[in-house]
């Protein structure tokens, strides 16, 4: 008995740590304006993009496209804060971290091929992941009849 409520306490707490981090990272992409198409070609005119090392300018050019694909960036902060509100809510946190999921992937993958060097950001994202994969499988008992139902077989 003692051990659930301690497995529950942790849920609790990595679900709101993961669901802050998300709802957060969601409100940052809409507090500055979107660039214009035309930033990237002024910056290199200008020979600002000269003086970036070729992994930033990745990074830059990757955030950049998301950008100007004109719905992109906004669906991925929708999403973000989408998911950060479900595992807010605890009676939700299931449907957040399945959401979440996708998106914890992608930002790992992110830094691990676009930010190798940033050993302490790769741990923190890393992390998240785990705290997620961590949260579906805590309620497999609840989901697992949806993989493992032999009469659609």
């Amino acid at each position: 008995m003692r051990k659930i409520k301690v497995l529950s306490i942790i849920n609790i707490i990595v679900s709101l740590f993961l669901g802050w981090t998300l709802f957060w990272g969601g409100v940052r992409k809409f507090s500055k304006p979107l660039p214009a198409p035309t930033a990237q070609i002024e910056a290199f005119k200008k020979g600002e993009l000269e003086k970036i090392d070729e992994a930033t300018l990745k990074i830059k050019n990757y955030i950049f496209g998301m950008k100007q694909t004109g719905y992109f960036w906004q669906f991925l902060g929708v999403s973000e804060i989408l998911a950060g509100l479900l595992l807010f809510s605890q009676f939700f946190r299931f449907a957040g971290a399945t959401i979440a999921l996708p998106m914890t992937i992608q930002i790992f993958l992110f830094h691990l091929y676009l930010e190798p060097h940033e050993v302490g950001e790769l741990i923190e994202t890393a992390f998240m992941l785990l705290i997620n994969v961590w949260l579906i499988a805590f309620e497999y008992p609840k989901w697992k009849h949806l993989v493992l139902n032999k009469s659609i077989l």
